[in-house]
C-alpha cells in the first residue's frame, strides 16, 4: 500500500510537471522579486488616463469581465485579428469596449522596467481593480502570475459571453459554468453602475418585447416613456447611462435602480425573479448598511481565477495585441 500511495505521488507529481497550468495557482505578491513596481506602475498608467477620461473605467472593468468570461482570465480578449482568423475584441460584445491603450501604455512601461516578466492579463486585471478604486469604489488584492493566451476566437466570444437580453436560468447557468455562484452573479451585476450602453441592448424592451410591439410589463412604465425619448425604435448609435445621474461614480445607486424595476436591461430586470439575488438587491438600496463594496471585490477575486494558465502555459507577451 506504502508503494502504490508513493507511485501514485510520483506520478501526480510528474503530471504537474507536464500540466503546470493545473497545479498553481495566482497569488498576491507573485512580482515581488521579479518585478516589485508592477502595481505601481499599472495604477499610475491607470490613474493618467482615467483624470483625463473617467468614462474609460466602466470599459476596463468590462474588458476584464469579457475576458475572464472566454477562455479564462488569459488576455485573449485584447488580442488583434490575424489573417484568417477574427479574434475575440470583433465580436459585437466586445467592438463596444475601450480603453486598449491604457493597458498597452502599462505594458510599455513595464517592459523597460521589467521586460519579459508581466503578462497583459495580469495588467488588465490590475487596470480593472484601479479604475473602479479611481472614481470611488472599492479596492481588493488583485493575485497574480496569470500568463497569457495564445488562442482568440470570435466564435468563443458570442458563445460565452452573458448578454443584456438573458434570463435568470441562462445567467445562473453561464456563471455556474465558471464556478461562479448566485451571490457573484448579482454583485457583478453591480458593476453596471458605471457605464453606458447603445439603445439596441434594450431596445426591445421598449418597443417590442414580446414580437408583438409591446412593452416589458416588468420594467417601469415611466421609466420607459423617458427612454423611448432618447431610443427611437432600429436606433443603434445613441448611448445612454446605465445608472442615470451616477454612472461615473462607483456606488449602491445600480440596486436602487433595480429595485424600482428600473434596471436598463432584461439582465438586471432578471435580478427580481429569484428570491435570492432580490434579497441582495434589496439589501443593497441602503448605502449605509451596503455589504457591496467588499462583496464586489471578493467577487472580482474570485472571477479572476478563473481558467488562468500559470507557471509555462501561454506566454507572457511582448505587446498585448499581438502574440510572441
Amino acid at each position: 500500500m506504502a508503494t502504490f500511495k508513493f507511485l501514485s505521488f510520483l506520478i501526480l507529481q510528474l503530471f504537474c510537471i507536464l500540466e503546470v497550468a493545473n497545479c498553481q495557482g495566482v497569488e498576491v505578491g507573485f512580482y515581488k522579486k521579479t518585478c516589485p513596481n508592477v502595481e505601481a506602475i499599472v495604477k499610475q498608467t491607470t490613474a493618467h488616463y482615467i483624470s483625463r477620461a473617467p468614462t474609460l473605467a466602466a470599459p476596463l472593468l468590462r474588458m476584464h469581465f469579457h475576458d475572464c468570461f472566454v477562455r479564462g482570465c488569459d488576455g485573449s480578449v485584447l488580442l488583434n485579428s490575424t489573417k484568417g482568423n477574427q479574434a475575440e475584441k470583433d465580436a459585437i460584445p466586445n467592438q463596444s469596449l475601450r480603453g486598449f491603450q491604457v493597458i498597452d501604455a502599462a505594458k510599455s512601461a513595464l517592459e523597460k522596467e521589467c521586460p519579459g516578466i508581466v503578462s497583459c492579463s495580469d495588467i488588465l486585471a490590475l487596470a480593472a481593480r484601479d479604475a473602479v478604486e479611481l472614481i470611488n469604489g472599492p479596492t481588493w488584492a488583485v493575485p497574480l502570475g496569470r500568463r497569457d493566451g495564445r488562442v482568440s476566437i470570435l466564435s468563443d466570444a458570442l458563445k460565452n459571453l452573458p448578454t443584456p437580453f438573458d434570463n435568470f436560468t441562462t445567467l445562473k447557468t453561464t456563471f455556474g459554468s465558471l464556478g461562479l455562484n448566485v451571490k457573484d452573479l448579482v454583485v457583478l451585476s453591480g458593476g453596471h453602475t458605471i457605464g453606458m450602453s447603445h439603445c439596441f441592448s434594450f431596445s426591445s424592451r421598449l418597443y417590442n418585447f414580446t414580437g408583438k410591439g409591446d412593452m416589458d410589463p416588468n420594467m417601469d412604465q415611466n421609466y420607459i416613456g423617458r427612454l423611448k425619448i432618447k431610443c427611437k425604435s432600429g436606433d443603434v448609435t445613441t448611448i445612454v447611462e446605465m445608472d442615470p445621474g451616477s454612472f461615473k461614480n462607483f456606488d449602491t445607486d445600480y440596486y436602487t435602480m433595480v429595485s424600482k424595476r428600473r434596471g436598463l436591461f432584461a439582465s438586471d430586470a432578471a435580478l427580481l425573479s429569484d428570491t435570492q439575488t432580490k434579497a441582495y438587491v434589496l439589501s443593497q438600496v441602503n448605502p449605509y448598511g451596503s455589504t457591496f463594496f467588499e462583496d464586489f471585490g471578493e467577487s472580482m477575486i474570485k472571477m479572476g481565477k478563473i481558467g488562468v494558465l500559470t507557471g509555462k502555459a501561454g506566454e507572457i507577451r511582448k505587446h498585448c495585441a499581438f502574440r510572441n
